[in-house]
């Protein structure tokens, strides 16, 4: 063979192996733009591109899970709040999430098994949060979440999301999943009752200085006892908030604009003291951390636009008494009761007398409202709720902490 014939003939070789190197590359491309593209992932939006850091911290080291995913082919921990949609290509298609740091939570990477073929997933990728930033965050601030996947050795494109880090003082009450059905998540309430504040125990120590009890005795006591001893240990508590001065304030609103999601403004126990502003759930959620510290289980009712709070006073939980404690504050009390002229009847009396009868009756007026709800209350209607601070629901629900 000629040898310049052999170059030639070695040249078009290489020419047509070059050729089909770029044609198999840009099919090879192809594919993977096709089959593993961004229009196979996508954010999942559960509650319309809000995170609430109560949702977080409450449930952070319990089982529960108020917000439930909507897809029954789901895999990772649903508590997380961050979650994508993929579509497997294969059988046990190999995925990896990384998720870029953020002020909330930490650079992380997951790995899954989606195990069936040709099938969309919920992804709930694994969050290191930031706790503290969570508790401090005082105002609903935007954060740009920045995923990377890669599924079975293929990386598809980043995808990049704005969501909404809520405040720390929101309470998500409720929300719609995308099929229109309502979950109630009212429960997240408990997550504001705070026994285990630091300030509680200067609370309860000016409560003894009122003389008005010796010393906070729970339940003890013969069963006759109980409801006069529990009664004068609320009463001291109820005194010593009114003798902080707090003012009624009626503030619920939050900047959340959202049909899917609903919430409702809460202040925390330090919230609440520093400002001396409260206003029901507020004040509710303060009465029942102070109860709780004391061994007296806290009930926290809420009804369509307003809440207050009952308390058992025996240990076998079959007598109630409630308090409106929007009833603490400096209120003209005809309001409450127009036709008794009560206002008129302060004069002359001492600050604990008028103390005295504020509370007693808060107590008349909030029983008053619990029976014209009772059945409600307990038939599981929305925006109708009787909630129990018990040991059942600080399994599900901490306190959010300082």
């Amino acid at each position: 063979m000629n040898f310049k014939f052999w170059i030639g003939w070695e040249k078009r070789e290489w020419g047509i192996f070059l050729i089909i190197l770029i044609v198999t590359g840009g099919i090879a491309t192809f594919v993977h733009r096709t089959f593993f593209g961004s229009k196979n992932l996508e954010f999942n939006d559960e509650l319309g591109g809000n995170v609430f850091p109560v949702t977080i911290l409450s449930t952070a080291t319990t089982d529960c899970n108020l917000i439930e995913p909507v897809d029954s082919d789901y895999v990772g921990n649903p508590k997380s709040c961050i979650s994508i949609k993929l579509k497997s290509s294969i059988p046990n298609s190999r995925v990896m999430i990384q998720l870029a740091e953020t002020p909330y939570f930490s650079k992380s990477i997951s790995e899954f098994i989606l195990p069936k073929a040709e099938r969309k997933y919920t992804i709930y990728p694994d969050v290191v949060w930031n706790y503290d930033a969570l508790r401090n965050n005082k105002q609903a601030a935007p954060v740009a979440l920045t995923i990377q996947v890669n599924l079975n050795g293929h990386d598809l494109p980043p995808k990049v999301k704005n969501i909404s880090m809520r405040s720390i003082n929101e309470c998500p009450i409720g929300y719609y999943d995308r099929n229109n059905h309502f979950h109630d998540t009212s429960k997240f309430f408990a997550a504001y009752v705070n026994e285990e504040h630091p300030k509680i125990d200067e609370l309860l120590r000016e409560a003894l200085d009122t003389r008005i009890i010796n010393r906070f005795l729970g339940y003890q006591g013969t069963l006759k006892e109980q409801a006069k001893n529990v009664d004068n240990q609320v009463y001291a508590l109820w005194n010593i908030l009114q003798k902080r001065n707090f003012k009624y304030s009626s503030v619920t609103n939050t900047s959340l604009s959202s049909n899917i999601v609903f919430a409702q403004r809460v202040r925390t126990l330090d919230d609440a003291l520093e400002s001396s502003q409260i206003n029901c759930v507020d004040g509710s959620v303060l009465m029942a951390s102070l109860l709780k510290a004391i061994n007296i289980n806290p009930i926290l009712i809420r009804l369509p636009g307003h809440m207050f709070v009952g308390y058992y006073t025996d240990k076998t939980h079959k007598a109630i008494s409630f308090m409106e404690m929007t009833m603490i504050g400096d209120v003209d009390l005809d309001d409450f009761f127009p036709d008794e002229k009560l206002d008129s009847t302060r004069i002359g009396k001492t600050q604990n007398q008028i103390s005295k009868l504020t509370f007693e009756k808060s107590k008349e007026y909030a029983t008053k409202m619990y029976l014209q709800n009772d059945s409600l209350l307990h038939a599981g209607k929305a925006n109708y709720m009787f909630l129990e601070i018990d040991k059942k629901t600080r399994a599900r629900i901490q306190p959010i902490g300082k």
